[in-house]
């Protein structure tokens, strides 16, 4: 175990830190997109439905490509390269949803699939990735709705986050891990199928809750800030929590202490807690 966590925390650190900062660029990329040039157009809402089929429901088939090429890092650039391309769409906004949702596929899948090849089964280092997102869309969205922000950062930002992430690679001197072959072994399973389907009912619960519950103290001061900062701990907790005392006790305890807080729905400081628990 020792060996183990040296060897990610000395050789491959960076490489995580490349990624976890990439990820927030480009979370906050496609916001600003899609709340700059895209929200209030009159085919808003078919942009919206299309940029997430593009960046969620195409994850599945080019998640297989990306487990055959084994080329992670390659993917996690196109990803970045295809979201500031995006911007050079905006006004044809079908044509950069479409381009900016496949970039955004694209670098979720390669960054996420090096990340769970060095960290060598461990969650503490997905957690740390997956988070600075939420920063990204957060900032990005209040920065989209202004007009003060300029848009022409957001691309060079991009490609000299690609650069990165080609630099981190090409320090370990191809002594990366080969992604795990594809296959659909034991899916068939009980305990694989009620897993699933826990996992779909905790995913739609969540949405229908963000969508029912009102918080207008989140436009109050700072309460929006502390909001998307509880959603960013609970993720890098969540990981750490889960090496610590595994991921079934982890996902019980925190779904159990997020629904109980969630029907405090006015108070801001019990509010809080359910997300930073639950994600």
């Amino acid at each position: 175990m020792k060996r183990t966590v040296g060897n990610f925390m000395y050789k491959r650190w960076h490489v995580l830190l490349a990624y976890s900062f990439t990820h927030f660029l480009v979370d906050f990329a496609c916001a600003f997109l899609m709340f700059r040039s895209i929200a209030g157009t009159p085919n808003g809402y078919l942009c919206v439905l299309l940029y997430n089929f593009c960046a969620f429901a195409l994850q599945m088939p080019l998640g297989i490509l990306a487990d055959k090429l084994n080329r992670n890092f390659l993917i996690a650039i196109s990803g970045c390269v295809l979201v500031a391309a995006a911007y050079g769409l905006i006004y044809t906004p079908v044509a950069a949803v479409f381009v900016i949702g496949i970039g955004n596929a694209l670098f979720h899948l390669g960054g996420g699939i090096d990340v769970l090849n060095i960290s060598e089964k461990k969650s503490g280092a997905l957690g740390i990735f997956v988070s600075p997102g939420a920063f990204g869309i957060y900032f990005g969205a209040m920065l989209g709705r202004g007009s003060s922000f300029s848009a022409i950062f957001i691309p060079l930002a991009l490609i000299a986050a690609a650069l990165l992430i080609l630099a981190s690679h090409k320090s370990q001197r191809g002594t990366y891990p080969k992604n795990a072959a594809f296959s659909l072994a034991g899916m068939d399973s009980r305990r694989i199928l009620i897993a699933a389907a826990c996992l779909f009912l905790v995913v739609c619960l969540r949405s229908y809750v963000g969508l029912a519950l009102n918080f207008p103290w989140k436009s109050i001061g700072y309460w929006g800030t502390a909001l998307t900062c509880a959603v960013v701990s609970g993720k890098i907790l969540g990981g750490f929590a889960a090496d610590s005392f595994g991921v079934i006790k982890t996902s019980l305890f925190s779904l159990g202490i997020a629904a109980l807080l969630f029907l405090f729905p006015q108070i801001p400081l019990w509010a809080l807690q359910p997300y930073c628990y639950s994600t």
